[in-house]
């Protein structure tokens, strides 16, 4: 369904909401605040204070459902609190989305939150579907009449409906596609749940090239992001008529997606990311979290001391460091001003190599080594862009995706930067990359689509001199089977490396786990937002999708 038509739908809403039923324009106006109620006035009746009692609660949700089984989109707008808000969308429910004979179970009220089901049908040409779901609303106090209104979010119409969505039924803008993997196992939203956004992003990007015909469906039209920026793609509620799907082949593997897809679910609010270095492309990406966000290529926060290959890279490009050159770790470490420590339990190692305080994740020998000539604020900047291609805003992977940021800057903040706090941001598919890059030397931008199908422009970068490299994937194996990484990767054999992260977020008591690590031609890197120490949780998940592409 194509995003251009929703001007028109609550152009048109609008119209039907002033003009229905004998329902005025003052009525609408006066609702803009939120707080005017169908069916008479109240000018006389004392306002009320305080959360609506039981029978308000049951009152204004009985008015609010059976306004909207009846189609009566402005009256059922007039029971909330945001009548200007709910009414178009109220409205689109029965003209832009044909859907009828509504009947609404209201469930047992929780305090002032009533749960619900829906039944429906929706037609189009001839062609019917029944459509069932539940929501729930919650009933409050208007603040300038003291009535019980339905507090008024687009979830209360459909629960993956958001702020400036709308429902239309009609010929899809795209055919459907049935995506397979590298090797042409069929991937579905059933059977890879991480997939279902991203399914979403391919079939509108790349419907129409994969030769099938379009379908008749009721889908929800998500509203542009910000700065006119293109929104999330449609989403399928209903299909009337099924239209032919064209294959769309992308770099995933089944068999990895799936050992991704369960590593994740053992840890609360966890990213990963697998990719192929040989060739960038990406093998599986899986999200478990509560908000749906698609954190794992989407991601913008700090990766910790995952960072440190990339610090470490440049500190071996500019002559500063080697893997068996001194990098002492002492027990503290200032930058101007500002006093940084390792994780407690650290023993100080005053002799120590950069191999040593890499496989041991020395926050300070890293912070002391940055004020070395020829560093300079932007160093960091210049190793990140030019070598390993992040932070330009160029990747193309075929879907929505952030390729990193990594600021020039000055202060304390260029010593956090080093250590992967500051101002760096990153996500579990930048830091698969940096791992892909660190063991081939070799910048190959990640991709789920071939640039082959559209034309499009993989972005560039020059890589790692090949001794940088050796000596960054030697520090990787050191730590996998020495260091900080050893005990999530025991176990797995082949030729292996890894890097822990644990990065401190503002007001959480807990640090987010990260972990990178590589088994052959796999680089997959994890997240756990507020998951304690890189190897606690996002390293079994790194681990587990690692074995399975062995």
């Amino acid at each position: 369904m194509g995003k251009g038509v929703k001007t028109a739908v609550i152009g048109g809403v609008f119209a039907v909401m002033v003009g229905g039923a004998g329902y005025g324009v003052y009525t609408i106006v006066s609702a803009v605040n939120g707080d005017v109620g169908g069916g008479g006035s109240d000018t006389a009746v004392t306002k009320k204070s305080g959360p609506p009692d039981k029978g308000e609660v049951e009152k204004a949700s009985g008015t609010f459902f059976a306004a909207w089984e009846k189609g009566e989109a402005a009256q059922a707008a007039s029971y909330t609190n945001n009548a200007e808000g709910a009414g178009p969308l109220l409205a689109a429910y029965g003209e832009e989305a044909r859907i009828a004979d509504v009947e609404i179970t209201p469930g047992t009220p929780v305090g002032t939150t009533v749960p619900f089901s829906v039944k429906a049908t929706v037609s189009y040409k001839g062609k019917s579907e029944p459509l069932s779901y539940k929501s729930e609303l919650t009933v409050v106090r208007g603040q300038t009449t003291g009535r019980a209104l339905v507090d008024w979010e687009p979830s209360v119409v459909h629960p993956d409906l958001k702020d400036g969505d709308t429902l239309v039924t009609g010929e899809a803008a795209q055919p459907p596609i049935e995506a397979v993997d590298r090797d042409g196992t069929v991937l579905t939203e059933e059977a890879y749940p991480s997939l279902g956004p991203i399914l979403d992003t391919l079939r509108e990007k790349y419907g129409d090239k994969a030769g099938g015909s379009p379908g008749v469906e009721l889908t929800i039209q998500h509203a542009e992001g910000a700065a006119g920026e293109a929104g999330a793609a449609d989403s399928t509620l209903v299909t009337l008529a099924k239209g032919e799907p064209g294959t769309l082949r992308t770099t995933l593997s089944a068999g990895v997606q799936a050992a991704a897809e369960k590593a994740v679910k053992e840890f609360a609010e966890s990213s990963v990311v697998a990719v192929q270095p040989s060739t960038g492309e990406v093998l599986a990406v899986a999200n478990h979290r509560e908000d749906g966000f698609d954190a794992a290529l989407q991601g913008r926060v700090a990766p910790g001391s995952t960072m440190k290959i990339i610090t470490a890279a440049m500190l071996i490009d500019n002559g500063v460091a080697s893997m068996n050159g001194p990098a002492p770790c002492p027990p503290t470490a200032t930058w101007q001003s500002q006093t940084f420590k390792n994780l407690t339990g650290m023993e100080p190692n005053e002799g120590a190599t950069l191999a040593n305080s890499f496989l041991r994740s020395c926050n300070t020998a890293f912070i002391k080594l940055i004020d070395e000539e020829p560093l300079t604020d932007a160093s960091l900047t210049q190793e990140v862009q030019e070598r390993f291609g992040l932070g330009r805003d160029d990747w193309a992977t075929g879907v929505v995706s952030f390729d990193g940021s990594v600021p020039a800057v000055s202060g304390p903040d260029r010593a956090a930067n080093a250590i992967g706090q500051g101002q760096v941001q990153m996500n579990p598919l930048n830091m698969a990359s940096v791992t892909a890059t660190a063991i081939t030397g070799t910048f190959r931008q990640p991709y789920l689509v071939s640039p082959e199908l559209d034309g499009r422009q993989l972005a560039q970068a020059k890589g790692l001199p090949a001794g940088t490299a050796s000596q960054l994937k030697q520090m990787m194996r050191l730590t996998a089977t020495q260091g900080t990484a050893a005990q999530a990767m025991s176990g797995l054999g082949g030729d292996i490396g890894a890097k822990t992260g644990s990065a401190e977020v503002d007001g959480n008591a807990t640090s987010d786990s990260w972990f990178t690590g590589f088994r052959g031609d796999v680089a997959a890197a994890a997240m756990t937002q507020q998951g304690g120490h890189g190897g606690d949780a996002a390293g079994p998940i790194v681990a587990a999708v690692l074995r399975a592409g062995g």
